[in-house]
């Protein structure tokens, strides 16, 4: 089984994770590093994709970006767990639509562990809960490297993310674990960032067929690398 590498970026700015990240997927199609995948937590942003921008989606009162991957505006911000997979999958895993349903049941591996039944929802690819979405993907690929990746929202302030149209979706239909009344796990653990790694962590082999190594503090790997 191949080995992932885990790299933890406590806060970071979007901006200086996307950059880096985009010298990762060409480190990894050229075999320079292994899988990678990286586990952040963003200042507020509001990220803006080409089908957004298509619908002239307008967000007022938040900081943007706009960026490559697909779909329409994703929420980033205090109180989510975001995971950036920078992973060259093998000629067996590339279907576009198969790797995303492979990322979707690891969010929901990880919300069982933590005793909550996520789900699939055909109104927006991601994981839902009681008719809430509460986790999103979006990727993009170079020579079948993604890019990119998922959000996992536990305890963003409130009405942060439910002021927003994220995904296409009204408003109010993206929220977080906590305003559903997940707080906490089935041992009384908070879940916060901390509880959604390991979980993430446990459940990584069996979900996207990949071994998970000793997690690397972000800025010392950078440091290492010369980024």
């Amino acid at each position: 089984m191949r080995p992932l590498r885990i790299l933890r970026a406590g806060v970071e700015e979007h901006e200086i994770i996307s950059e880096t990240m985009r010298r990762m997927q060409q480190q990894r199609i050229d075999d320079e590093i292994p899988d990678t995948l990286i586990l952040v937590e963003h200042p507020e942003i509001v990220t803006i994709g080409p089908k957004a921008i298509r619908d002239g989606v307008n967000v007022d009162g938040y900081p943007t970006s706009v960026v490559d991957r697909g779909g329409g505006i994703t929420y980033h911000g205090k109180g989510q767990l975001v995971g950036y997979p920078i992973i060259k999958w093998q000629n067996d895993e590339q279907s576009v639509r198969g790797i995303i349903n492979k990322i979707e049941d690891w969010m929901m591996a990880a919300f069982e562990d933590c005793g909550i039944d996520g789900y699939r929802d055909e109104r927006m690819m991601g994981v839902w809960l009681g008719g809430y979405k509460v986790a999103s993907i979006g990727l993009a690929f170079k020579h079948w490297v993604s890019r990119h990746g998922f959000a996992i929202n536990y305890d963003i302030p409130e009405n942060r993310i439910e002021s927003l149209p994220c995904c296409g979706l009204n408003t109010g239909m993206t929220t977080s674990l906590s305003r559903l009344g997940h707080p906490h796990d089935l041992e009384g653990r908070i879940i916060d960032r901390t509880r959604l790694e390991e979980a993430l962590l446990v459940t990584c082999e069996q979900y996207i067929s990949r071994t998970p190594m000793i997690p690397i503090d972000w800025n010392a790997e950078l440091n290492v690398q010369g980024m």
